[in-house]
């Protein structure tokens, strides 16, 4: 069986994350966790990994791209950088989930998943808001991906013995709001990366899912709302 590389962006989050996949499996990355890096970091990063695994992008079968929800500007980067390696290069896009990405990697690392347990990746979208979806322990959606605040109330519908584990940037902050809750585990400090979505990037590739490149755009789930700098004193 012929090796099918696929390269891999994820720019959704703080963390500016590129990967290389060889039929569905990750062989190299490189993720970058610092604030408002995208720009001037996504180029350099994705050259640097094509050159040190000793490829190039005539080695290359797709490009796929986290296509959100998440961070406005970072998906922009993302998605534009993605489009623009595809014009060149004449080579198929995929769009991929974010949070489904984050979800098949945390189950590739946390394996076996028990059967009364939900997984719950969230994006941080600013105060208590976090876009966040629910899968059960075979992947399967539970619920969709949505805007959603979080109170001490929001788990609330778990039946007896059932529990639900956060993960992502979004969850990061909800540890002290369900310390005493048995039913929801906090899992900190889980970075998205573009590792994550190897296996679904190759099932979309097999399956020949791939974006229409001129008029692919970020998943947003809300409207973006610009706002004025404050003015210095």
């Amino acid at each position: 069986m012929p090796i099918q590389y696929i390269l891999q962006i994820e720019t959704a989050t703080q963390v500016c994350s590129v990967a290389l996949s060889a039929n569905g499996e990750t062989v190299a990355f490189r993720d970058i966790d610092e604030p408002n890096v995208h720009a001037a970091q996504l180029t350099l990063i994705v050259d640097e990994l094509l050159r040190t695994s000793g490829l190039s992008f005539k080695d290359l079968e797709a490009i796929a791209v986290g296509k959100g929800p998440g961070s406005y500007t970072g998906l922009r980067i993302g998605i534009s950088t993605a489009k623009g390696f595809c014009y060149a290069t004449d080579l198929p896009l995929i769009g991929v989930d974010t949070l489904a990405g984050m979800t098949a990697g945390f189950i590739a690392n946390h394996s076996p998943i028990a059967a009364n347990t939900q997984l719950c990746p969230m994006v941080d979208a600013r105060r208590m808001e976090v876009f966040a979806a629910v899968y059960d322990n075979q992947f399967q959606p539970v619920v969709p991906p949505a805007a959603t605040i979080i109170d001490a109330q929001s788990f609330e519908h778990l039946n007896v013995g059932q529990r639900i584990i956060l993960f992502g940037s979004g969850a990061d902050k909800l540890e002290t709001l369900f310390a005493a809750n048995e039913q929801v585990e906090v899992i900190s400090h889980f970075k998205n990366s573009a590792r994550h979505m190897s296996y679904l990037a190759y099932r979309a590739f097999q399956d020949e899912q791939f974006a229409d490149v001129a008029y692919f755009e970020p998943y947003y789930l809300k409207d973006f709302v610009a706002t004025t700098p404050k003015p210095r004193r």
